[in-house]
């Protein structure tokens, strides 16, 4: 009979860790601002991590050849703690810890080589976090291409990348992407995006990596696009080119056929010429166009237990399966008979279409407890929809206000512009009862574009309606308005403060069911 104690010896290493009399190992974690120093015994820190074995090894010890310092300037002392007690004990208390502090846990048990709890980090914010990978979604994805790890994470993120390429190609990061990143996104065969614009976007980034070329390409010599193929050297086979029309092959390839490869130019001029003729390059099959479906929503379980005990090794997340579970409704704001009144809306109904008869179908195009309450997601989504639903949700009170759009929203633009029948409206708690129905007075008026998107997304009017934050973020201040109405039939909140903050909004386009 085995006997397992595992009980006490957790408890007596917990003792040892505060225990300094034996401490041969002092560790500077930290930069200057934030410097702390804690001491450990090598003999524990050998076994439990290569990197500290590593590092004793090649540490000189002080003039009395006891102690070795060891200076870690990456990762905060915060983090450092905790990741101590886990090298000592073996346990993590995910349940007392912020999600962004478990985030920094994982990327700096990876680069302390600790694999088994970077792994188990990873894959408790998969199953437990995925709400807040998708609302820091350009934090998580610029950060966890910087080495090899965590690949289910990185499937995560691109599976919603290749049908939302516009969060990553169009934002003001985009330039800063890990070539690694670039990578992975350009070997899907599901990427949403014409091969063309691909193409736009890849020599963007090129150019944007080698600052010194020329922004004039008349102005190129030979060195300059030798220069640009070498940077896109991972990236350019990749490219689906024997699926570009004709007229983009002449106006956005050829331009830059020098970084192409002789035998792949020739082989495209002739397709161009002779499609149905062979030809000596690879010609990789066109990328699939599927439906827009509404992003993946999973119902998430409640979080394990405080205490997750590392030892026991539990097997990671089956992501696959994880994403396969049963999809919450279609908003997490209205439900079908808020549709159903704003559908009859639309079509200027007396009364309200039923559950049944509604003719319409709102297809989520963003949410912000997903994608992020940042102005430019907003308009980075949403550029190009026309006929959309925006709803938010008041904090504090659950108040749902929102409007529709009947032209499309476009992030090159400003000013004010028209919409014919442009709409905008409230339910006070939430409720169905007594809405607040306001129609557009002056439809040249109906929306307003500013210049500074970064902190203005949907303006309705003047600002009868409008989400906005100096914060980047519509939950993080008190700016979003609902003015007294000068554009529209009545105001939305008259007897209730203009300004208010959101929990959550969405934005849905309104399509006729087939």
């Amino acid at each position: 009979m085995k006997y397992k104690f595992l009980d006490k010896l957790t408890q007596n290493l917990s003792e040892l860790l505060d225990d300094k009399d034996e401490c041969n190992v002092i560790i500077e974690v930290g930069n200057e601002l934030d410097k702390k120093t804690f001491t450990a015994h090598s003999v524990i820190l050998r076994y439990r991590s290569s990197y500290f074995n590593e590092e004793l090894k090649n540490t000189v010890p002080d003039v009395d050849n006891i102690i070795k310092t060891i200076t870690v300037q990456n990762i905060s002392a915060q983090v450092f703690e905790i990741i101590l007690k886990y090298i000592y004990y073996g346990i993590i208390d995910t349940g007392n810890i912020d999600t962004k502090i478990i985030y920094k846990l994982m990327i700096a048990a990876d680069e302390l080589k600790l694999e088994e709890l970077s792994m188990n980090l990873e894959s408790h914010l998969l199953e437990f976090k995925a709400s807040w990978l998708k609302t820091h979604f350009s934090f998580v994805y610029h950060s966890i291409f910087m080495n090899n790890k965590f690949k289910n994470l990185k499937k995560f993120c691109n599976d919603i990348i290749v049908k939302y390429p516009k969060l990553i190609f169009e934002s003001n990061e985009f330039a800063s992407l890990h070539e690694s990143a670039l990578v992975s996104i350009l070997k899907r065969d599901d990427l949403q995006m014409k091969e063309s614009e691909i193409w736009d976007y890849l020599i963007k980034w090129g150019t944007a990596q080698n600052p010194t070329l020329p922004k004039k390409l008349e102005e190129w010599s030979a060195r300059n696009f030798t220069t640009l193929k070498t940077t896109l050297q991972q990236c350019l086979p990749l490219i689906r080119y024997f699926h570009i029309s004709n007229s983009d092959v002449m106006d956005k390839i050829k331009p830059y056929k020098k970084i192409l490869d002789k035998q792949l130019w020739d082989d495209m001029k002739q397709h161009l010429i002779l499609p149905d003729r062979p030809v000596l390059s690879v010609i990789l099959p066109p990328r699939i166009d599927m439906i827009q479906e509404l992003p993946p929503r999973i119902n998430l379980v409640p979080e394990p237990p405080p205490r997750v005990n590392f030892q026991e090794k539990p097997e990671l997340v089956n992501f696959q399966k994880f994403l396969a579970r049963v999809n919450e409704p279609f908003s997490t704001i209205i439900n079908e008979k808020h549709a159903a009144i704003i559908s009859s809306w639309i079509e200027y109904k007396p009364a309200s279409y039923s559950l049944t008869n509604n003719p319409y179908e709102f297809k989520l195009i963003l949410r912000g407890s997903e994608y992020g309450f940042a102005p430019r997601t907003f308009w980075n989504i949403c550029h190009g929809h026309d006929n959309t639903i925006v709803i938010s949700k008041v904090k504090g009170t659950g108040e749902i206000i929102g409007g529709f759009n009947s032209s499309a929203w476009d992030k090159t633009k400003v000013g004010d512009f028209k919409a014919n029948n442009s709409f905008i409206f409230s339910f006070k708690d939430g409720n169905i009862k007594n809405p607040i129905l306001s129609r557009i007075k002056d439809i040249n008026n109906a929306l307003h574009f500013h210049s500074n998107k970064d902190e203005i997304g949907p303006r309705f009017g003047k600002a009868e309606f409008m989400l906005k934050s100096s914060k980047f973020d519509f939950t993080k201040d008190c700016l979003s308005q609902c003015q007294d109405s000068k554009f529209y039939e009545k105001s939305l909140r008259r007897n209730e403060s203009k300004e208010f903050s959101i929990t959550d909004y969405e934005v849905f386009k309104v399509v006729k069911k087939i």
